[in-house]
């Protein structure tokens, strides 16, 4: 080798190495904001309220009272996810325990025959709003909406608009009365289902390529994403989980009523779309969904000690979510389009 080739091959420029990611407070505290206003909030009512609110009574109260809204949040999230809304989870989560209800209390059916009839039904409403949204290229927001209405008259029907009460206390048993550390196993369950959600979302190949269908569909298919698989099975996951969400609901109160599980819709939304602000800013994520949703239940039961008039639920969850589709939009809008 020459003096001048050694020279050259001296001078060449060596591979670029990748600089070591830099530690962003501001995206630190923008993912944990949520987290610490929730620990905040009850830190003010534990100081306005002493001795009630931060009890463990009180404290395991909320925990357990809240799981069906938790589940029923994460239902959502999944179709929200690949970009599709699905409102009706709700009128699924009280066709569901209705079901229960009426074959195990006034028909005799066994609790396992009613809960898996139940689960059927959701899988069926899954199916119809799939079906409907892939094949007919309606909104989902169209979709859903009209099966929500649908199923809210077949319940009336088969309940004759009764509740309906006598369901067999062992459900009771097992989602309220049965406690583990003073919390009732419904808030376990909930808890599971969050980590199985955020692991399959955070770390499998079909829930990365889930995100990447709801930031674009087109892209996706352009990919070789099978986007409308993906988006059917999404919809047939939140089928499920809603009328999974029905049985604990039956569970915890021991009876159906015909139109009370339509109220957690809007909480859902709400604690769906604030989550996505918080955790992993920008995505409908798990640990987010829950934080939020005790976020909202820490504020509607502090106030409500403190005296304030029950309509202040209504005020807080419509402003909660007219709040957190701005907030997760301007989130969202920063975020950078990397799905490696």
């Amino acid at each position: 080798m020459t003096q001048a080739a050694e020279q050259v091959e001296t001078k060449a420029p060596r591979p670029p190495v990748a600089a070591a990611p830099k530690f962003n407070i501001a995206r630190l505290a923008e993912a944990f904001a949520l987290l610490a206003a929730t620990i905040g909030l009850g830190a003010l009512f534990g100081v306005l309220v002493p001795g009630i609110f931060l009890s463990w009574n009180n404290i395991s109260s909320m925990l357990g009272s809240q799981a069906v809204l938790v589940v029923l949040s994460l239902a959502l999230i999944i179709p929200l996810t690949a970009g599709d809304f699905d409102l009706s989870i709700a009128s699924n989560l009280t066709l569901s325990s209705m079901i229960i209800a009426v074959l195990n209390a006034q028909l005799g059916w066994s609790l396992g025959a009613s809960i898996a009839a139940a689960m059927l039904a959701g899988v069926v409403v899954g199916i119809v709003n799939a079906g409907f949204i892939l094949y007919f290229r309606i909104p989902s927001l169209i979709v859903t909406l009209g099966t929500s209405t649908f199923i809210s008259g077949l319940v009336l029907w088969i309940s004759d608009s009764n509740t309906i009460s006598g369901i067999d206390t062992d459900l009771v048993q097992w989602v309220v009365v049965n406690r583990l550390f003073g919390i009732p196993l419904a808030f376990y369950y909930a808890l599971i289902l969050c980590v199985l959600i955020w692991y399959f979302l955070g770390y499998t190949t079909a829930g990365r390529r889930l995100l990447f269908v709801g930031r674009s569909r087109e892209v996706s298919r352009l990919s070789g994403i099978r986007v409308d698989h993906m988006r059917f099975y999404c919809l047939l996951a939140s089928g499920i989980i809603s009328a999974a969400t029905g049985v604990m609901y039956a569970g915890t109160i021991g009876a159906a009523d015909p139109v009370s599980g339509t109220t957690l819709l809007l909480p859902a939304f709400a604690a769906a779309f604030l989550g996505a602000t918080s955790i992993t800013p920008g995505r409908f994520n798990a640990w987010g969904t829950l934080i939020a949703v005790y976020f909202l239940v820490i504020g509607i039961t502090g106030l409500t000690m403190l005296g304030i008039q029950t309509f202040v639920q209504n005020l807080f969850y419509g402003g909660a979510l007219v709040l957190a589709v701005a907030l997760s939009q301007l989130v969202r809008k920063r975020q950078p389009q990397d799905f490696t």
